[in-house]
């Protein structure tokens, strides 16, 4: 059975997943029959490595390099 955070936190995922399922299936549609205008956007370099210590359902703080090659879903909040 789930604790009542695990489940808080199933909720929490998948509310933002479909608002980002909503928002990419917005991004791709035009008023008109033209193709949308190609985006470039600046290249900032690496992201910055990942310096906080607390982490919740894990044993060890993440590191980037840790997650290299993976699909990784980042949903920060803060307590209070």
């Amino acid at each position: 059975m789930q604790s009542d955070m695990e489940s808080n936190v199933f909720k929490q995922i998948a509310v933002s997943m479909v608002a980002f399922l909503a928002l990419a299936g917005c991004a791709g549609q035009t008023q008109d029959s033209e193709a949308p205008q190609e985006v470039f956007l600046e290249d900032f370099g690496p992201a910055p490595e990942l310096k906080n210590e607390t982490w919740l359902n894990t044993e060890q703080p993440l590191r980037l390099e840790n997650l290299r090659g993976n699909v990784v879903l980042l949903d920060m909040w803060t307590f209070g």
